[in-house]
């Protein structure tokens, strides 16, 4: 079935209820594609069309929803479809929805639920938002180390259903601690009689829950799991992060980034979200870098205005200001990206190696940078405005350095962010652009003062 088909479907199925039909188009469709085309419809709508469903497989569609959606749904819904939907959501899904109910709420639901649901929610919501703990679910197989191959894959069998992965089963001991993992492969494979301790391997990978949750997703990625386990602090097993879970956390942490380099997020707070953000939210966030900004500004035009001097018997000097200080804020934005990029794939770590390394990879490329972007900054000065080889040189030199100082610094900024303990993100790029801009002026007069200088000597005298 096309998108079209789909929505077409979607919009008939809202007014004929058919809850057969509906049915059969969630076990045919993906639930992303699905939720997608519910979303022409109605609040209403929606809802009415979920409530056709069984309960297992509401919470499968439900759990596909964004959360703004989730929790305007989870308010309209009857008592009883909520208590069902938290018995069948994904652990760490049910969790993240708990957390966001009011206290009121969560009172008035925790006692529907069974003690089981209710202490595993209770176990995972009180791990903090951000950490590997709040991203994990229990819904996870394990076996015990004494068991006989052919007990194992009978309790898995048994156990399966209701789980979220079976491709890895974790071995764990009577306390819960994680001894080793064995895939179902090989537990498929292995002699019957064989025992669990001898077939499985041990030491895995694992996170802690109290770690931040971008470490999951980095362990994740740099070992190819599937999942991967989650420790307490006692070192008990208390779930996975699954690979779709990284996935979703890396989506997110790449969207926070840019939102944070293109200056709308306060250092330490909420990303803007155009659809979501009030207003006032949206002014308080971008107000707070356009100040900086301006403060910024302020310096680099109050040092301008310092230079009449020379800007009087010089006056094309003027015309080169905004070319060359443009340049040194956008090479510096190149050379940061790159650098904020590299650091959320865990390719470069605060340390004297990585800073060293970059170094050596940006100082030829910003120099090559410079030397052909004043190269050509000055041939067509020259044949644009005629001016004399002094001002070239001024012109060129400047255009050189600038250049290849905002590689170097904004190669270098992300750096500095991190050793003082700060998210390189937020080092945004009207941020980066606004101390070149400055820098850029410096040099430029520099510059100007040591081919141009005598130039003032007769106003002088």
């Amino acid at each position: 079935m096309n998108r079209e088909e789909l929505l077409f479907a979607v919009r008939t199925l809202a007014h004929s209820l058919d809850a057969v039909a509906f049915a059969q188009i969630l076990r045919h469709t993906h639930p992303s594609d699905l939720v997608e085309a519910l979303a022409v419809l109605e609040p209403g709508q929606v809802l009415a069309l979920l409530m056709t469903l069984a309960p297992q497989e509401r919470a499968s569609l439900f759990a596909y929803f964004s959360e703004p959606q989730q929790d305007m749904l989870l308010r309209a819904m009857p008592r009883a479809a909520v208590v069902a939907l938290f018995e069948h959501l994904p652990s760490d899904d049910r969790a993240d929805l708990f957390n966001r109910l009011s206290d009121a709420a969560q009172q008035k639901l925790l006692p529907a639920l069974a003690k089981v649901e209710r202490d595993d929610i209770l176990r995972l919501a009180a791990y903090p938002e951000g950490t590997v703990g709040s991203v994990t679910t229990s819904d996870y197989v394990y076996v015990l180390p004494q068991m006989r191959v052919a007990d194992a894959l009978a309790h898995v069998r048994a156990t399966a259903p209701d789980k979220e992965t079976i491709y890895v089963i974790y071995v764990l001991d009577a306390a819960q601690k994680l001894r080793g993992t064995v895939s179902l492969r090989e537990l498929v494979l292995a002699d019957a009689k064989a025992v669990i301790a001898d077939i499985m391997r041990p030491d895995p990978v694992f996170a802690r829950a109290s770690w931040p949750r971008e470490q999951a997703a980095e362990l994740i990625r740099r070992y190819g799991l599937l999942a991967l386990p989650v420790l307490d602090a006692e070192a008990r097993m208390i779930g996975i992060v699954t690979v779709d879970d990284a996935m979703r956390i890396e989506k997110e942490l790449d969207a926070n980034q840019l939102a944070r380099f293109g200056g709308t997020a306060v250092v330490g707070g909420s990303d803007l979200d155009v659809m979501r953000s009030s207003l006032r939210q949206m002014f308080k966030v971008r107000v707070f870098w356009l100040i900086v900004l301006t403060f910024f500004g302020i310096l680099t035009s109050s040092f301008v205005a310092a230079q009449e001097a020379i800007l009087s018997q010089v006056i094309v000097l003027a015309a080169f200001i905004a070319p060359l200080v443009y340049m040194g804020g956008n090479t510096g934005s190149q050379s940061a990206t790159l650098v904020i990029r590299a650091m959320a794939l865990g390719e470069l770590r605060l340390r004297w190696r990585d800073v060293g390394f970059v170094i050596r990879r940006e100082l030829p490329v910003a120099a090559a940078l410079g030397v052909t972007i004043a190269a050509l900054e000055a041939v067509l000065a020259y044949f644009s405005k005629g001016v004399g080889m002094d001002v070239l040189w001024v012109v060129g030199l400047s255009m050189l350095a600038c250049t290849a100082l905002g590689g170097i610094i904004g190669a270098l900024l992300p750096f500095l962010a991190r050793r003082i303990g700060t998210d390189p993100a937020t080092l945004s790029s009207p941020l980066i652009t606004s101390v070149m801009d400055l820098i850029g002026v410096f040099v430029y007069f520099g510059f100007a003062y040591a081919f141009l200088g005598d130039l003032l000597k007769p106003a002088v005298g």
